[in-house]
C-alpha cells in the first residue's frame, strides 16, 4: 500500500517523532519540558508506529523526522534508519525525512545520500537554533549540493522555538541563528533545492514572506503556532500571493493536528485556498505526482 492522495484529507509536512522503540527519547528531560511547558501540553512521546496510527484514524499523511543535534546537545540523536525502516512499515501514511547535522562534514554528505539511496528517505529537517550553525555557513554547502542532486527537500526551522524557552540563557539556544533571512542565501545558491521554512518566522515573518515570494523554491509552513495567533501579514500572504506557496504542519506531538485544524476555522481564508494550504501544495513542494 503506498499513499493514495486522493483519499487523503491533508498532509501534515511537520510531525516530530519524541521517541523510538528502546525508549530513547529525541529531547532531554529538561528541554523536553520546557517546550511542553511552552506549548501549553503534557509531555508526550510518541513512536513512529504511534504516529501511524494517530494519522490514519484521521485520513491524513505525515512527513516525520527527528533532529540530529546531537553534537551541540551532547543529547544521543535517534537513529534516522531506524524511523526511517518503521515508516516504510506504513507507507500510506508516513513520509520520512532524515536530519544529518552539518557539523558532520563530509561523514554527513555520505550520510545523507544513503538515507535516501538506501532507506527511502524523502528531505530533511533542520534546526539551526537547536544544532548551533548559521544556515548560510559555507562549511554547510556540501550538504545542501547533495541535497539538491538527489532532488529532496530542506526544511529548515525558522524564528522562534519551544525548544529551551523560560530556561536561563534558554539553555544556550540562539534564535538569531533561525533568523530566515538566511536561508535566502540558501535558496540563491541553490534553485534547484526546495526549501521549506517551517512556522510562522516571527519575529522576522515579513522577511520570511519575502523570501517565499521571490524565490520560487522556497515555501513556508504553518506549524507550530495555533492559526489563532498567526501574525495578520502572514494570513493575507496565504490568501493572496503566498496562496500556492504555503503548508499545513502542525507540531506534532507538542502541537496536535486536531487543535490546529480547529483554530484554523477561524481564519478568513478563502474556500479555493483552503485545499492548496491542506493537501495540494505539500503535494507540489514534496514531489509526491
Amino acid at each position: 500500500m503506498t499513499l493514495d492522495l486522493d483519499s487523503l484529507v491533508a498532509i501534515d509536512v511537520h510531525v516530530h517523532v519524541h521517541a523510538d522503540l528502546h525508549g530513547h527519547r529525541a529531547l532531554d528531560d529538561e528541554l523536553g519540558a520546557a517546550a511542553a511547558k511552552y506549548f501549553k501540553g503534557d509531555p508526550y512521546d510518541p513512536t513512529v508506529h504511534d504516529i501511524a496510527a494517530d494519522y490514519r484514524d484521521q485520513r491524513m499523511a505525515a512527513v516525520i523526522f527527528t533532529v540530529d543535534a546531537e553534537a551541540a546537545t551532547g543529547h544521543m540523536a535517534l537513529s534516522n534508519e531506524e524511523i526511517a525502516d518503521a515508516a516504510a512499515q506504513h507507507p500510506d501514511v508516513l513520509i520520512p525525512f532524515g536530519s544529518v547535522d552539518p557539523a558532520r562534514g563530509q561523514a554527513g554528505v555520505l550520510a545523507a545520500r544513503r538515507l535516501v539511496t538506501e532507506h527511502g528517505v524523502r528531505g530533511f529537517k533542520f534546526h539551526p537554533s537547536l544544532q548551533g550553525f548559521e544556515p548560510n555557513d559555507r562549511r554547510a554547502y556540501p550538504l545542501y549540493e547533495e541535497l539538491q542532486s538527489l532532488g529532496v527537500p530542506a526544511l529548515f526551522h525558522t524564528g522562534q522555538t519551544g525548544i529551551g524557552s523560560g530556561l536561563p540563557g534558554g539553555r544556550g539556544i540562539k534564535l538569531r541563528y533561525s533568523d530566515p533571512m538566511l536561508l535566502d542565501d540558501v535558496a540563491a545558491d541553490f534553485p534547484g533545492l526546495t526549501i521549506i521554512m517551517a512556522h510562522p518566522s516571527v519575529p522576522w515573518q515579513d522577511a520570511a514572506i519575502a523570501i517565499a515570494q521571490h524565490k520560487a523554491n522556497v515555501y513556508i509552513d504553518l506549524s507550530g503556532w495555533s492559526p489563532k495567533y498567526f501574525p495578520p501579514q502572514l494570513v493575507r500572504a496565504a490568501n493572496t500571493m503566498l496562496k500556492s506557496k504555503v503548508l499545513f504542519g502542525s507540531d506534532y506531538p507538542l502541537l496536535r493536528p486536531e487543535r490546529w485544524l480547529t483554530d484554523f476555522t477561524t481564519l478568513d481564508i478563502r474556500d479555493e485556498v483552503k485545499p492548496l494550504i491542506m493537501k495540494q501544495n505539500a503535494i507540489t513542494a514534496l514531489g509526491l505526482r
